[in-house]
């Protein structure tokens, strides 16, 4: 079928008046449009695969080579500082081009950040990358992290893909399947940025990372979205719109406040991303440590599948909320005791509730956002929930490395904490981890308490109900 073809008898109608001069979902089946999200969905887990698998591979390698969780640190914290910095040009973007175009323009830039990323590790002798205190890691580190957020704009733009390709009813579907995608990202990148670090190192590693950072590119290339025959009116403006992305999420009441509940969940992801690798390194070696790891990230998959084949309920901000105080009880007890299979099990169950608070959000903001402005909303609530896991990390990482880990691995301290956490040597790391899920699990009880919450409940409900008013009805071959 061609962009100019009539539309197929049953098939849903265009969006609301706000879309409907650039998008057009009549001229495909709901089916067929399906499929298509499926190709861009698997393209981007590839993306998202190999992109984590260097930036893994990254933090393994310098731990490994340097013993110093201020270095894995400060790499988490930046990686997560820079999206929280180029968050809102990466929606204003999406708002302003057509979204496989900016795919396109992410997929690009992260290839040729990998390619200098490549040459610099040929040519700087190993003694001068691996010295944290000459710039030559640094400058490394900051050209991958570079490449992988970029990478970022393309999860934006997925995200307005779900509206335009997927009915209402079935977006929160959709964003379980993103979900699910997220976990195989983890699984492979783990396994494979362990055992690639252990047998091949890492100059092989960013050789394979190259090889499938071009795939993705050129299979980026081979699809089309038609339903988007222009790109949307929209009142983005310049590259940094953050006027306009303020006034995105305050034009539907209660919204800022929803992304304020979806950071309870990067206030603990900034201390498990400066920690929870050194904790489990100091437990396994490197190459088993990779695959515990992804052993615990099928739970991702379980999660994502479980919300693809039920949806979130009625209320998918209730569902977030109970989520975070669940991830929250995890994560301050699967550590009390430093037993591998504790370890692993908690890991695993807090994968399978992570999905749930990230497509609640999706879902949310898919419903009740406009189109033209939902790239920005997605880069807002993007940057302001990144910003909370570099301050933790930042924060928490020098305290751990030369306060609280020395206090616990002392004689005096390990007797104190040994009634609570037990014994062995990552007992300061415990401790952080414990404080960390409290924190959360108060947080999210708070946020069931507030006025916001309702109004952001009820008017969830009414859209969710006005919207098989605009929708047409399925089409006969689904």
């Amino acid at each position: 079928m061609t962009e100019h073809e009539p539309a197929p008898a049953g098939v849903a109608a265009a969006p609301g008046p706000a879309d409907a001069d650039a998008i057009d979902t009549s001229l495909r089946t709901s089916a067929q449009r399906s499929r298509t999200f499926a190709g861009i969905l698997v393209n981007t887990a590839l993306a998202n695969v190999t992109t984590s698998y260097l930036w893994f591979a990254l933090t393994f390698w310098v731990y490994l080579e340097t013993r110093n969780v201020i270095a894995t640190g400060v790499i988490g914290g930046a990686y997560m500082l820079l999206i929280a910095l180029s968050s809102i040009s990466f929606g204003t973007f999406v708002d302003r081009y057509r979204k496989l175009a900016v795919m396109r323009f992410a997929a690009g830039f992260t290839l040729v950040m990998f390619v200098l990323s490549g040459v610099m590790f040929l040519l700087t002798p190993a003694a001068s990358m691996l010295d944290l205190t000459q710039p030559w890691f640094w400058i490394f580190a900051m050209i991958i992290l570079i490449g992988a957020v970029v990478e970022n704009m393309r999860n934006i733009a997925l995200s307005t893909t779900v509206t335009i390709l997927i009915e209402p009813d079935r977006r929160a579907n959709a964003n379980g399947l993103v979900g699910m995608v997220q976990g195989l990202m983890f699984l492979v990148t783990s396994v494979l940025s362990g055992l690639s670090v252990g047998l091949l190192g890492m100059g092989w590693t960013i050789v394979v990372a190259l090889v499938l950072t071009a795939l993705a590119f050129a299979h980026l290339l081979t699809l089309r979205i038609p339903e988007e025959m222009r790109i949307a009116a929209t009142d983005a403006h310049g590259g940094f719109d953050l006027r306009g992305s303020l006034a995105a999420v305050l034009a539907i009441s209660g919204l800022f406040a929803l992304i304020l509940f979806a950071t309870f969940n990067n206030f603990s992801a900034g201390v498990y991303m400066a920690l929870i690798d050194p904790y489990g390194l100091e437990m396994f070696p490197v190459e088993l440590w990779g695959t515990y790891f992804a052993l615990g990230a099928t739970g991702l998959i379980v999660g994502g599948a479980l919300i693809g084949k039920f949806g979130l309920g009625s209320n998918p901000l209730r569902t977030m909320l109970i989520a975070v105080i669940l991830v929250g009880f995890l994560g301050a007890v699967f550590t009390l005791r430093e037993w591998a299979w504790l370890f692993v099990a908690g890991i695993w169950l807090y994968k399978v509730l992570m999905p749930f608070a990230e497509a609640a959000e999706q879902t949310v903001i898919q419903q009740l956002v406009p189109l033209p402005r939902q790239g920005r909303v997605f880069g807002f609530a993007m940057a302001f929930e990144s910003a909370a896991a570099p301050i933790t990390a930042f924060l928490i990482a020098p305290i751990a490395q030369v306060w609280i880990i020395p206090y616990a691995r002392s004689a005096e301290g390990a007797a104190q904490l040994a009634p609570l956490l037990g014994e062995g040597v990552s007992r300061g790391i415990a401790l952080v981890f414990l404080v960390a899920g409290i924190i959360m699990i108060a947080a999210a009880l708070l946020a069931f308490l507030t006025p916001v919450y309702r109004g952001v409940s009820a008017s969830y409900a009414q859209a969710a109900a006005e919207a098989p008013e605009t929708a047409a009805s399925p089409s006969p071959d689904e």
